[in-house]
């Protein structure tokens, strides 16, 4: 088989738009805005060995989040204010997968 210069080029320009394709299926990746992301939801549970808490949160606009429930990575002393039950207000880190404060 004859590989031609047309049909490099062809092949070039058609890469980009496949890769694109290939994920088409996932979410794409949050982008926060920059400053503080800021929830509130109602906390579930708390695990000090694992240092995750458990909330359902409200919409989280700044990542385009609907409500949900869902654990996140938190320091020792989140986890020491946080109580099962209690409305809380918390901020998250940039990655939105860790609760840097807690109210």
């Amino acid at each position: 088989m004859k590989f031609t210069f047309a049909a490099a080029i062809a092949l070039a320009a058609a890469t980009p738009a496949l890769a694109q394709h290939a994920g088409h299926d996932q979410a794409p990746a949050a982008a926060p805005t920059a400053g503080a992301i800021k929830g509130t939801g109602v906390v579930k549970g708390v695990d000090a060995k694992a240092g995750t808490i458990k909330i359902h949160h409200g919409p989280i606009a700044a990542l385009k989040w609907p409500a949900m429930t869902m654990d996140f990575k938190a320091s020792p002393q989140v986890l020491a204010a946080a109580k099962t039950g209690k409305s809380v207000t918390f901020t998250l880190d940039a990655s939105g997968k860790q609760v840097v404060a807690i109210q």
